[in-house]
């Protein structure tokens, strides 16, 4: 810690553009990459990247601390969001090597609160998000809970308890949830009588020298060297460090340089040998024999036809990206407390500078576009067409999943389920420029060539996501409102939402937000970031409505009064 502390205090008296590299000549291919942070009175990012066991180059760029004016540097520390999900996996495949547990226990051995579902949920499934479980974070926040809110492991817990039905039988489909990496630090708990915090600590961090990493026990903590996250604004930047204390998930504070020891893991295999290893790169399997991408708390991926192994996160203003280019014996961590910056791409735009310096096995033709191959562009291109043909309201087939594009001051924007500037990326692609490990757009025509594109993919991290399908609005929006308009609860939620009628539209309101106004999708069906679908008895009376909002499908919402 001293020696931290004395080198802050030597670099804090520098101007920001005249910083040391840290230890390492200054490499003006890596650092152009961070040029926009690399600059006074903003954050940025701390870049580590490892060949064979060693550090290559790490760097810090930009500022950790706005108010006190500190440099980033490779010893600042950051939650790295979901990038903290592998050391989860890891600890519960090292108690499954003790015998403490099987991958294939019915979570409910260690969990008897959770309902009884159709199918018994093993640990297996909350590994790999084929569990079906509403994803926690979507519940307390539709429950009305703010990131500014402190929430702790029971607030989660019973939330997740109360809900009566899944997303999707048990590994019948692949749905990305915090809701099973969080219960799997319940799990850690009961299983051994000790934290997730304590056991990863005494079984990985410290026996791998990772001083410097550690699960987070209180947003009291005092952590040496920590950057403050930070969400742009429209003058300047704001702290952004939301106050949920759950782990499992997430909550992993950690150092570009306290990684290098965490990726020669997978190489000497010190902590849980090979069997360890092999077993957190084992990719899921769906009961239909459908082979994922995701593994337990890795993602496996391919780069200009390079295998990578891969996780990004993202809290609050915390983003995060580990790449390893295994064939290669190459890894790469970038860091960044803000909210702005796409680290997925940072990562891969450091990985092409080192591995084609050090002459391995990468193409050297013209960077590759298609969402397919998982490249990375840095720059706009024109579409292929107007951008009306792309402009529109798409639907996931049989989910709640509703994304809507306008045309807004010229450019094609998201609208829906919330505000998301685009850039095209040539062809029928357009880059969604605030998800973190970045994330696109795909597009489809009909057979005919016709003027609209009738099919839209996702891709998020270079992986395909979801197939949406472009749906038509009905001709009269406003037929039949005040049916509509009530007092609803969920015992699901423990709350209850305000559906109102102004100005021929429909208003929704959820506890602790504001009303937002509802579009019609169909005869029963509206949406305004969340979908709701009302149900109705057989005599046509509106009896209740089902609300959905990405990760939390179908929640149950009964009629309890009529507004009048």
């Amino acid at each position: 810690m001293t020696r931290h502390a004395f080198a802050l205090a030597i670099t804090v008296c520098l101007p920001l553009g005249r910083m040391p590299a840290q230890g390492f000549a200054p490499d003006p291919k890596v650092d152009a990459i961070f040029a926009a942070y690399d600059r006074a009175g903003v954050p940025g990012c701390a870049l580590g990247s490892y060949r064979d066991g060693r550090m290559l180059y790490a760097r810090g760029y930009g500022l950790a601390d706005l108010e006190r004016r500190v440099p980033i540097t490779p010893a600042s520390v950051f939650d790295i969001g979901s990038t903290s999900k592998q050391f989860a996996a890891a600890t519960i495949v090292l108690l499954a090597q003790e015998g403490k547990l099987s991958l294939d226990d019915d979570v409910r051995r260690f969990i008897p609160e959770l309902p009884v579902y159709q199918r018994p949920i093993t640990i297996r499934h909350l590994l790999h998000h084929t569990s079906g479980i509403r994803d926690y974070l979507g519940l307390l926040r539709l429950a009305g809970f703010r990131y500014d809110d402190v929430t702790t492991a029971d607030d989660a817990l019973r939330a997740i308890s109360r809900q009566r039905a899944l997303n999707f039988a048990p590994g019948d489909e692949h749905l990305y949830s915090n809701s099973g990496y969080f219960l799997l630090s319940i799990i850690v708990e009961r299983a051994t009588g000790r934290s997730l915090r304590v056991e990863a600590r005494e079984r990985i961090f410290v026996p791998l020298g990772m001083t410097h990493t550690e699960y987070l026990g209180s947003y009291n903590d005092v952590i040496p060297n920590r950057a403050i996250g930070y969400a742009p604004t429209d003058s300047s930047f704001e702290a952004d460090m939301p106050r949920w204390l759950q782990l499992g998930d997430g909550a992993v504070f950690t150092t570009v340089e306290d990684l290098l020891h965490w990726d020669e893991n997978f190489r000497s295999t010190r902590v849980g040998g090979a069997a360890m290893r092999d077993t957190l790169l084992t990719r899921g399997r769906l009961t239909n024999g459908e082979t994922l991408t995701y593994a337990l708390g890795l993602m496996h991926g391919t780069h200009r036809g390079l295998p990578t192994i891969h996780h990004g996160g993202s809290w609050g203003g915390y983003l995060a990206e580990f790449l390893r280019f295994p064939e290669q014996r190459y890894a790469v961590a970038v860091l960044c407390n803000r909210s702005d910056v796409d680290p997925n791409t940072l990562a891969l735009q450091v990985a092409e500078v080192h591995l084609a310096a050090e002459k391995a096995a990468v193409p050297t033709a013209k960077a590759l576009t298609t969402a397919a191959e998982g490249g990375s562009v840095p720059r706009a291109s024109a579409p292929a067409r107007p951008l009306t043909f792309y402009a529109g309201t798409y639907r996931v087939p049989n989910t709640g999943n509703i994304v809507t594009l306008s045309i807004v001051d010229g450019a094609l924007t998201v609208v829906e389920p919330r505000n998301s500037a685009l850039r095209a990326r040539g062809g029928d692609e357009f880059d969604i420029l605030d998800v973190p490990g970045g994330a696109r757009l795909v597009f489809e025509g009909d057979k005919s060539g016709g003027r609209m594109a009738r099919t839209m993919t996702t891709w998020v991290g270079g992986e395909r996501d979801q197939a949406y399908e472009r749906i038509e609005l009905p001709a009269d929006p406003a037929n039949g409102l005040d049916n509509f308009v009530g007092t609803f609860r969920s015992e699901e939620l423990a709350t209850t939402l305000e559906v109102s009628s102004a100005d021929n539209a429909l208003h929704l309101t959820l506890r602790n937000a504001s009303a937002r106004r509802l579009r019609r999708l169909a005869a029963d069906e509206f949406v305004s970031g969340v979908l709701l679908k009302f149900t109705r008895d057989a005599s046509g009376q509106v009896t209740g409505l089902l609300l959905s909002q990405g990760r939390a499908r179908d929640i149950q919402f009964d009629r309890v009064g009529k507004t009048p």
